[in-house]
């Protein structure tokens, strides 16, 4: 049983990657149905009325990589600068440790101190970014991705499902920055890209 993925993949060609791909068609089906209903979308109207789909990357099984988790206990919460006036509370959570296209990599992830206070959203963990590609194939402020509170020191990061902030789609948004230090030094091509002009 332990080898029955590669004896499927040898048989049969496209299996194995078919499974990995599943879980980002659902990625992509999600996301597109927030962005057609109007309770859910950051689009305007106008846009909203000719949304066919988001503009994805191919996926990428290389960009789901497995990366340490380190809890950083005894942080002092700070106000994450947004692309308003407005100010967001959160604290850092942990440090994430992987390997990406052959190179070592740091992320910082962080929580939000409003959501935390909430039933719905006390286990959510945040993770923004920017990389090479910010500005040219994907929104220039950078991406997320959504994490929760792992019960292991060992996370699956999946840049796959990386999307841009709502302040990609419309005005009237205050998205959180991505801290400096989350910085990724080479270009992060999966995920959702940009959209339009923005």
């Amino acid at each position: 049983m332990r080898f029955l993925g590669i004896f499927l993949f040898l048989l049969f060609p496209g299996v194995a990657i078919g499974q990995q791909d599943s879980a980002f068609i659902a990625f992509q089906e999600e996301i597109n149905s927030e962005f057609k209903d109007a309770a859910t979308s950051p689009l305007s109207e106008k846009d909203r009325e000719s949304f066919e789909a988001l503009d994805f990357f191919p996926f990428d099984p290389d960009f789901r990589v497995e990366a340490e988790f380190l809890r950083t206990s005894q942080e002092v919460p700070f106000a994450m600068p947004t692309t308003s006036e407005k100010k967001k509370m959160y604290v850092k959570y942990g440090e994430l440790y992987f390997t990406l296209k052959g190179k070592e990599f740091k992320l910082n992830v962080y929580q939000s101190l409003a959501l935390s206070q909430t039933e719905e959203y006390k286990d959510y963990l945040f993770l923004p970014f920017t990389d090479p590609t910010n500005g040219v194939t994907t929104y220039g402020g950078g991406r997320y991705l959504d994490l929760t509170i792992p019960a292991t020191k060992v996370v699956q990061l999946d840049f796959n499902k990386a999307y841009n902030p709502y302040c990609a789609y419309s005005g009237g948004y205050s998205c959180p920055i991505p801290p400096a230090e989350n910085k990724l030094g080479i270009p992060v091509t999966a995920g959702v890209k940009k959209y339009k002009e923005h």
